[in-house]
Order: C-alpha cells, then structure tokens, then sequence
C-alpha cells in the first residue's frame, strides 16, 4: 500500500505533494514501482495534527480522485469524516482506510451502504493529544479487544467480513514499547482471521530506535515492514514501494513462496 500524503503537514514528506499534480504524478510513480493499493489522504494524523474542515479536506482530495480515475490498482481514501468517504467512493475509491475504525456518527452506514472495503483501525486519543503518555494495562489485549469489537460493529451494520481489515494502529496512542509488544504479538491479530495492515513506515518509533530524521529510516522502514509479514501482516502502508517490494522479494524467496 503506497502512501500520497495530499497535507501540508505530514510529518514523511512536509507537504511536497499537496499540489493535485504532484500527488498525481506521485501515486502514478507508486504504482509503477509495484504498489498493489494507493493510500490517499488529505489531513494529517501525525501526533500533534489539528483536524482539518472536511470542505478543506475534499478540495485537497478530489482533485487527486478525478485525476487517478481509471487507475490500475484501487484506491483507499486515508478519512475519517462520512461526507469525504460518500465523495471518494462516488468517485471511484475502492476502500475507505479509518484510524477511528468507523466510529463517526454516520460512518458505518456510509461504507455499509456502498460496495467499498474498510481498514479498522486502533488509536488510542487524538491526532493531537495521543502520543502524551499512552498507557495499557495490556496494549495486546486491549488492541485486539477493541477491533474485534469494531469487527462486530461493522457486519452488524451489514459490511461484510471479506471487505473488512484491521490494523492495530502502530504510533497511534502507543509508546515505543507498546509499538514493538504488538508487533511481537502481530499473530494475536491475526487470529482474527481478517487481512491485518501494518503501518511502520518512518515512524517515531523506527526514530526513536535509530536516532534518524524521517527521510534516514528507510533502512529501519524495511526492516519492520519484513517482520510484520514475518509475523501474518499481509498489507504494509509505506512510502518506499519499490525498496520494499524489493525486500518483500528476498523474504519470499526464503520462504520458498517466488
């Protein structure tokens, strides 16, 4: 899953792609180094971010939208607002990918009442608030308690389980440690028998743990993203597709899977 961050405030890549062009051009340059989805969103959930209007929201996206229609691999919009994932799937998005796992008032019926798949995700908190000291008792127990409730939700709001996902939602609402105590435990996720995601791409964490700036961690990016497929990850949300299809390649050789 390819990443074009349409902000100007995302903490990856600082706004270089919100002009419509040069998200366009950006998505199209992930998929011809082998993403198999395109991520888009148009507000920031790095920790700190202030919510964006959705009015400001959609004129970011939809442009972007209108210029990836007919694209060769589908679309996830990166939302948590129903007037921006009624849009964005009227125009085309195959997936809406929700770090509040859909939890809006409005939210469920939206994606209930469409054909579009779903990511769930856990945050702990606000974009703005959620990385001042989060605390568990059981960060795995606690994770995957509240996305097999949200699962739960969902089909009882007739999305179908084949179009649902989950992602434990690593650095959001989650210390360093609690990050590496679910991805240790990622088959705990996994047991839900749903495709989980897995997004480690330059975060904090990889920071915290190297002590390099976001655009140094590709070679810690790598790293995570080949242990949460180690460990059942079957979808990996990242900014550098073609090093990690190149990495994904040498794991499936070993695995004897290419």
């Amino acid at each position: 899953m390819g990443v074009v961050n349409v902000t100007p405030d995302s903490f990856s890549d600082g706004g270089r792609f919100l002009d419509s062009r040069a998200a366009i051009d950006r998505a199209n340059a992930l998929i011809e180094e082998g993403a198999h989805i395109l991520d888009i969103g148009a507000e920031s959930s790095r920790p700190g971010a202030r919510e964006v209007p959705a009015e400001e929201e959609l004129s970011r996206l939809m442009p972007v939208l209108e210029g990836l229609r007919g694209c060769p691999v589908p679309i996830s919009v990166d939302t948590t607002k129903p007037e921006v994932m009624r849009a964005a799937i009227d125009a085309g998005a195959a997936m809406v990918n929700d770090i509040r796992a859909l939890r809006a008032p409005g939210a469920l019926e939206t994606v209930a009442g469409s054909a579009a798949g779903v990511c769930l995700m856990h945050m702990q908190g606000e974009p703005r608030t959620m990385q001042h000291e989060p605390r568990y008792r059981d960060v795995v127990a606690e994770v995957a308690a509240f996305l097999a409730e949200r699962v739960a939700a969902a089909e009882s709001a007739g999305i179908a389980r084949e179009r649902i996902a989950i992602d434990p939602g690593f650095g959001f609402g989650k210390s360093v440690a609690h990050n590496f105590e679910l991805l240790r435990n990622l088959d705990r996720f996994t047991a839900l028998g749903l495709p989980v995601v897995a997004g480690w791409s330059r975060k904090s964490t990889l920071g915290a743990v190297t002590g390099r700036a976001a655009e140094e961690r590709l070679a810690a990016s790598l790293a995570a993203a080949l242990l949460a497929v180690e460990r059942g990850a079957r979808i990996v949300r990242v900014h550098d597709v073609a090093a990690t299809r190149d990495a994904l390649e040498v794991l499936a050789a070993l695995d004897g899977t290419r």
